[in-house]
């Protein structure tokens, strides 16, 4: 995996000189302060960092006003240590205001990027819902000068035709069957003079009721 190659460019090189001149600016301005060794140069390291962490959190939210003021207030400490590096201040008599501005500087700084780095972003409000459109029905357009068309009245279905039963078949009476009830239809008129009826010959005979219908229309009973 080949490494990614760092090439020369003017707004980097620029930065860095820029940077490096407002740290030395700010390094000179708080050794002229009474801030010797150590100290003087971990200023221009406050300063810095509390204008890149203002920044950052302003990238995040616009409108975050605790964010503006921390940004103006390190970018006036930094563009002031400039301007008085400039020969219009005597860093050899340092006022006692700029000693005092210079000596309660870390605690101002402190403070900022702790507001900065754990008090909560303001939230956008949320974006209101649409409202959906009632929506139109569509209207035939049509002429005042044409006729209006007379409504068609709907027919009514016709009735379906009630099921055909199918015909029962006339069962088949054995020859046997039909003599045996000729002879009793017979012995019933010798005895009586009167042809025997049919629901005496359906009890003498014990048979269903269609096969007694069938020997009753062969024999021509009653």
């Amino acid at each position: 995996m080949s490494r990614p190659s760092i090439r020369p460019d003017a707004v980097l090189i620029q930065a860095v000189i820029a940077g490096a001149l407002s740290f030395a600016h700010l390094h000179d301005l708080a050794e002229a302060a009474g801030q010797s060794g150590w100290k003087a140069w971990a200023y221009p390291v406050s300063v810095d960092l509390l204008l890149v962490a203002a920044w950052r959190r302003l990238r995040n939210a616009r409108r975050d006003r605790s964010a503006w003021t921390w940004f103006v207030i390190a970018l006036g400490a930094s563009l002031g240590a400039n301007i008085a590096t400039a020969g219009l201040l005597d860093l050899h008599q340092v006022p006692a205001w700029l000693r005092i501005l210079v000596a309660g500087w870390p605690a101002l700084a402190f403070l900022g990027g702790t507001l900065l780095v754990h008090s909560t972003a303001p939230t956008p409000a949320p974006a209101e819902p649409e409202t959906e459109k009632p929506a139109v029905p569509d209207v035939a357009l049509q002429r005042a000068d044409e006729p209006v068309p007379a409504p068609v009245p709907e027919l009514a279905p016709a009735p379906e035709p009630a099921p055909v039963k199918p015909a029962v078949p006339a069962p088949v009476v054995p020859a046997a069957l039909l003599d045996h009830a000729r002879k009793l239809a017979e012995a019933h008129r010798a005895s009586t003079g009167s042809p025997m009826p049919a629901d005496a010959l359906s009890a003498r005979l014990g048979l269903p009721e269609d096969m007694t219908r069938a020997i009753t229309d062969q024999l021509q009973l009653a």
